[in-house]
């Protein structure tokens, strides 16, 4: 018989570390009434009875962190979803009590009074930095998606996990790309964004951008560095995706300039 794999129980530092890396699947499993009195930003709250959502609706290479209320009931969450072949599972120790206790100690930044008021407006938490409404978005992903560089700006300033991903496995850069906002992208790179993060298609914001025809937006990642290399799952490039002369273009002489001499 094979070995089940195993997950791993990980310190709240270690949980915070995982978390500013992005693409996280929060999980609590707690009590609803505990959840909505608070949580960890960007947590989703399930029951047992929930597991099969998960399951078959999460890509199993994503990591997934997983509390409750002192570091117990989490473990046979997380066992659960090692035997269903996730990869990546983590069970916090302490759960949520060690968590909260953490951020009293350290004091989590605030995004500042304008910048609460369009959380709110948008139906986020007013100090949600992290929080996250339908399909996974994150204020973060919302402003970028717009092109609202101070907001932007502010809320990364604030803590904003800028490589957090959506349920679709898409990243602020994404969405950014998708609007065209060019000093947008040039403040997420400059924040640390991961310029090639891959979807749950593993498609990176590159390929989205060549397959759009957004010649600007290719051009502008290509600045950045971004890699032409990569391929989705069906083993297409960004150069394949190109849907405009200009973009094949640009991914041809980026491609040629990367080559080994």
């Amino acid at each position: 018989m094979a070995e089940r794999p195993a997950f791993r129980s990980i310190s709240v530092a270690a949980a915070e570390a995982l978390l500013k890396a992005g693409g996280v699947v929060t999980l609590d499993v707690r009590d609803r009434a505990s959840f909505l009195a608070g949580h960890v930003e960007g947590a989703r709250h399930i029951a047992f009875s929930d597991l099969s959502q998960v399951i078959n609706g999460t890509s199993r290479a994503r990591p997934v962190l997983i509390y409750c209320y002192h570091g117990f009931a989490s473990r046979e969450f997380a066992q659960v979803l090692c035997d269903f072949g996730f990869a990546a599972v983590h069970s916090m120790d302490g759960g949520y009590e060690a968590w909260a206790a953490a951020q009293a100690r350290t004091g989590a930044p605030t995004p500042g009074e304008a910048v609460g008021r369009w959380l709110a407006i948008q139906g986020f938490p007013e100090n949600g930095v992290n929080a996250t409404i339908e399909n996974g978005m994150t204020p973060l992903m919302r402003a970028c998606r717009e092109g609202l560089e101070a907001i932007v700006a502010a809320l990364i300033a604030a803590g904003a996990r800028v490589d957090a991903r959506n349920a679709d496995g898409n990243t602020a850069l994404w969405l950014a790309c998708v609007g065209g906002h060019l000093p947008v992208i040039d403040a997420l790179v400059a924040a640390g964004c991961a310029i090639d993060s891959r979807n749950d298609n593993g498609a990176t914001s590159l390929m989205y951008a060549a397959s759009a025809g957004k010649a600007e937006v290719v051009g502008r990642l290509l600045r950045h560095g971004a890699d032409t290399r990569p391929e989705t799952l069906d083993g297409f490039s960004a150069l394949d995706l190109a849907s405009t002369r200009e973009c094949l273009d640009l991914l041809r002489l980026a491609t040629r300039a990367a080559a080994p001499a």
